[in-house]
C-alpha cells in the first residue's frame, strides 16, 4: 500500500535538484507538501500502527503536529534563501542556533562542535485544514572545497535529522514521562534529544517503529520550557544518546562496556535515593529554594564532605541541581519530600530496604522458583509485614505513592452508570488497601456508596482516608479475605491485587468476585500489562519484582482475558493509565 506520506518521503530522496545541484530543494519541497496534507489525527495512526481508540484519543489531546524537519547544506546563505523561496518557504525571521543538532552531528562524525555552525529556520506552511504549521530547516553552510563535504554527503544519504515533530500541549513532567512510555509501548525507541537554551525548549527524539507508514524514520516531541529532568531519563534509555566517539575529540568510547557499567551500578542509584530519603535531605530543602551545602549538612546531621559526594551523584541522577555551593531540588527530588502530594519517599524506603534485600537473592528464585523474600525472611511478605506495624504502614504508604495511576479511573463509564442508578449505586473495593482509589471514586461521584474489604489494620487506615476525603458517611467496611467479597455491588474494583498471586489463586479470587456480582455488575481491574511485542514497559521490570518478592507476576491482556474467562467473565476492554498501568473492564457474558 502506498500512502501520501510514503510518496512524499520517496520524493524527498529523489532526483529533483535544487539550485545547489544536491537535492536539498527537493527535500524542502517534499517536507512542505507533507506538512500541508497531514494533521495530528491522521498522522499518528500512520506513525504508530496499532494505536487503539483510547490511546489515539489521549495522544491527540496532548500532542499537536508541528512540523517536518530536514537538514540541508547550502554553499552560502543566499543559496539557502533562494531554495526556500522556490519552495514557497520564505521566512522573515532570523535563524537561531541549533545546539541540539550541532551536538548530534559532532558526536556522529567525531568533530568538535565549535566548527559546526548549525542554524534553525522555521518557515510557515498553511495546511489543508487552515492550520499554520512549519517546515523546520536545519542548515549547515558547506562552501565549495570545505572539509565538511564528506559530512554533508553522509547526512544527505542517510537523513539522520529528518523527522516529524509534535508539540506537547501544556507539558509537565508526569505527562511527558507518560507520553514517552506510550511511544515506547508502540515500538518507538529513544534516540537522543537536548535542551536548547536559545529558545528555552526541550526536544526528545525517537526512532519510529519499524512498521511505521509515515515515511519518516524519526519523531520529535517538543516541550516548551526546561524539562531536563525528563530529558535525563530519556537520554539514559536511548543508545543514540551515548555516542561512539567523544563529541569534542573524536576519541572512541567502549560503548558496550560503558553500557554494562551503567547497568551494573543501578543498585547504587537505588541506595543513593533511599539514603537521600532516610536522611531526609529533601525535607531540609524548601521547595523552589536553594540551600548551601554546609547548611544542609548541619540541618541533617551529616558529614559535609560525604554529603557533597552524595549530592554530586544525586545531581547526576537528576534529583538535585548544583549551583556552586548551593543545591536545589528538581521536580524528581521534590517527590521524596514527606509532605509532597503523592510523596514517593515510602517507595524509596521500601525499595532500598526489605525489597532491596530480597533482590539480592534473585538468583535463588530463578534457580528454584521459590520467592526470594520467603527464602530470606522465613515467611511471605504479607505475613511478615502484618507482624510489624511500622513495616505494614510503610508498605501501605508505598502503595499509595503510585496512586497517580488512579487519576483517570473515576471517569470510567461503568462508574458513571452506577452513579446514575435510581437511589445511587454501590462500589465494592476488594482488598482496597488504605482506600485511596475508593475515596477518589466516591469523591468524583457523590451518588455512590462504597464498601471496602481488607485486613484489620488496613481497614483502620482506610477509615482515616475516607474521613480526610469527606466520604466517611458513604463507606462501609468488611474485615475478611477474598472469600468474603460482599454481594449486591454495582461495580467491583480489584486494584493491583491479581499480580500478587499465581494463576490458580487469581482464578479463585475472580470466582469469588463473580459469585458475589449481580448480573448487571461490572468488574474494573487495575494492573500493569506486559506488552505483546516485547517493547519496553514498567510491567517487565515489575514482573521480576513480583516474582522475587511476593511470588506473583505481571501478565498480558490476553492472559488476563483467559483468567477472567475461567471465572465466567468476559474482558470487554482495557485502557491505558498513568505509570504504565491499565484499567481492564470485565463483566458476565450476555445470555441470548
Amino acid at each position: 500500500m502506498t500512502t501520501p506520506a510514503m510518496t512524499a518521503s520517496a520524493s524527498a530522496t529523489g532526483a529533483d535538484e535544487s539550485t545547489t545541484g544536491t537535492g536539498d530543494g527537493a527535500r524542502l519541497r517534499a517536507a512542505a507538501d507533507f506538512v500541508r496534507h497531514h494533521d495530528t489525527a491522521t498522522l499518528l495512526p500512520l506513525l504508530l500502527p496499532g494505536l487503539d481508540g483510547p490511546q489515539l484519543h489521549a495522544l491527540t489531546r496532548h500532542l499537536s503536529f508541528a512540523h517536518a524537519a530536514v537538514l540541508v547544506f547550502p554553499p552560502d546563505p543566499a543559496t539557502l534563501r533562494a531554495d526556500l523561496a522556490a519552495c514557497g518557504l520564505a521566512t522573515d525571521t532570523p535563524p537561531l542556533p541549533s545546539s541540539v543538532v550541532r551536538d548530534r552531528l559532532a558526536a556522529r562524525h567525531r568533530r568538535g562542535a565549535a566548527g559546526l555552525d548549525v542554524s534553525i529556520l522555521r518557515p510557515g506552511v498553511r495546511a489543508a485544514d487552515g492550520t499554520r504549521r512549519a517546515v523546520e530547516v536545519f542548515a549547515l553552510t558547506v562552501p565549495p572545497g570545505s572539509d565538511l563535504r564528506p559530512l554533508a554527503e553522509h547526512e544527505r544519504a542517510h537523513q539522520h535529522e529528518a523527522h516529524l515533530a509534535f508539540e506537547v500541549l501544556r507539558p509537565e513532567p508526569l505527562l511527558l514521562r507518560g507520553l514517552c512510555a506510550l511511544l515506547a509501548d508502540r515500538g518507538a525507541a529513544p534516540d537522543g534529544g537536548g535542551y536548547n537554551p536559545h529558545e528555552n525548549g526541550t526536544v526528545l527524539y525517537f526512532t519510529a517503529p519499524a512498521a511505521s507508514l509515515a515515511g519518516y524514520r524519526r519523531v520529535e516531541l517538543y516541550a516548551p520550557g526546561d524539562h531536563r529532568d525528563v530529558l535525563a531519563t530519556h537520554l539514559a534509555d536511548g543508545p543514540a544518546a551515548r555516542p561512539t566517539g567523544h563529541p569534542a575529540t573524536g576519541a572512541p568510547t567502549d560503548q558496550p562496556a560503558e553500557t554494562l557499567l551503567r547497568l551494573l551500578t543501578g543498585a547504587w542509584a537505588t541506595q543513593a535515593l533511599a539514603a537521600c530519603a532516610r536522611l531526609r535531605l529533601p525535607d531540609a530543602v524548601p521547595p523552589g529554594e536553594s540551600v548551601d551545602r554546609a547548611a544542609l549538612a548541619r540541618r541533617t546531621g551529616t558529614h559535609p564532605r560525604a554529603l557533597a559526594t552524595l549530592l554530586r551523584y544525586l545531581a547526576m541522577l537528576g534529583v538535585v541541581t548544583a549551583e556552586g555551593e548551593r543545591v536545589r531540588l528538581t521536580e524528581v527530588g521534590a517527590l521524596l519530600r514527606e509532605d509532597a502530594p503523592a510523596s514517593m519517599r515510602p517507595l524509596a524506603l521500601m525499595y532500598g530496604g526489605p525489597f532491596y534485600r530480597s533482590f539480592g537473592a534473585l538468583d535463588h528464585t530463578v534457580r528454584t522458583g521459590e520467592t526470594a523474600f520467603d527464602h530470606l525472611f522465613g515467611e511471605n511478605h504479607f505475613d511478615h509485614f502484618a507482624r510489624d506495624p511500622e513495616l505494614a504502614d510503610l508498605f501501605d504508604r508505598s502503595m499509595a505513592a503510585s496512586t497517580r495511576m488512579f487519576d483517570p479511573v473515576p471517569a470510567h463509564p461503568a462508574l458513571a452508570a452506577a452513579a446514575a442508578r435510581p437511589g445511587g449505586g454501590t462500589v465494592v473495593d476488594v482488598a482496597g488497601g488504605n482506600g485511596e482509589l475508593l475515596a477518589r471514586v466516591l469523591t468524583a461521584h457523590p451518588g455512590l456508596r462504597g464498601v471496602l474489604l481488607e485486613r484489620p489494620h488496613a481497614v483502620e487506615a482506610a477509615r482515616r482516608t475516607m474521613a480526610e476525603a469527606g466520604c466517611a458517611d458513604r463507606c462501609g467496611y468488611r474485615v475478611g479475605d477474598f472469600a468474603d467479597v460482599p454481594a449486591e455491588g454495582d461495580v467491583y474494583l480489584l486494584s493491583r491485587v491479581l499480580h500478587d498471586w499465581d494463576d490458580d489463586r487469581c482464578r479463585a479470587i475472580l470466582r469469588h468476585c463473580e459469585r458475589a456480582m449481580p448480573a448487571h455488575a461490572d468488574l474494573l481491574v487495575v494492573e500493569r500489562l506486559l506488552p505483546a511485542d516485547g517493547s519496553a514497559s514498567l510491567a517487565t521490570a515489575w514482573d521480576v519484582h513480583m516474582m522475587c518478592n511476593v511470588g506473583g507476576r505481571e501478565r498480558s491482556a490476553d492472559h488476563y482475558a483467559d483468567l477472567l474467562a475461567a471465572a465466567g467473565l468476559d474482558l470487554l476492554a482495557h485502557t491505558p493509565l498513568p505509570l504504565d498501568a491499565a484499567l481492564l473492564h470485565a463483566r458476565r457474558p450476555e445470555r441470548p
